[in-house]
């Protein structure tokens, strides 16, 4: 099974978080469905990983949060 290391901090997810609402927002004032592209970020900020960043090695994540949950 695929495990996928978090790769998204919390700052980063809260912004993602901020973003997302804010085009989805966007997209039903305007009653378009581009608003689901805010769907993108959302998912993202909450599985805690992002594929862009995996191919560039990029990790935004403290050192205590891409540790994940302790076993």
């Amino acid at each position: 099974m695929l495990k996928l290391q978090p790769n998204v901090g919390s700052k980063d997810r809260m912004i993602r978080i901020i973003a997302g609402v804010a085009i989805v927002a966007v997209g039903l004032y305007f009653k378009s469905w581009w608003g689901a592209i805010g769907l993108l970020p959302i998912a993202t900020a909450v599985l805690r990983w992002c594929p862009g960043y995996a191919p560039l090695h990029i990790n935004t994540c403290e050192a205590e949060e891409s540790q994940g949950p302790e076993k």
